[in-house]
């Protein structure tokens, strides 16, 4: 089975703290969360990325850029916007794009 890699962005600590614990709780599939664009632009590039969780409080245009650099970097990813309404959607919205790419 798969393990699906995740990069959580999100500049609220406790939201992003929450989302990791969703994501790392599902068995294949693996999360980091940052709250600097900086540090998870360095990740991303020496990582294999399948997902980005696009959280709260992130400005609208450091959101247009770090898709943009993720896209050209891996264009393979799948960049998700979440800001909230729960785990059930949030797994949701993951299985919805896994499924749009034949991965589910």
């Amino acid at each position: 089975m798969k393990t699906y890699e995740f990069l959580i962005l999100g500049k609220n600590q406790a939201i992003l703290e929450i989302l990791l614990r969703l994501v790392n709780a599902y068995e294949n599939w693996n999360a980091v969360g940052f709250s600097d664009e900086k540090l998870a632009q360095e990740y991303f590039l020496n990582h294999k990325i399948d997902i980005v969780l696009l959280s709260s409080g992130i400005e609208d245009h450091i959101e247009k850029e770090f898709t943009s650099f993720c896209l050209k970097e891996q264009p393979n990813v799948e960049v998700i916007e979440h800001f909230g309404g729960g785990s059930g959607l949030l797994k949701s919205e993951i299985e919805y794009r896994l499924h749009l790419k034949g991965n589910l």
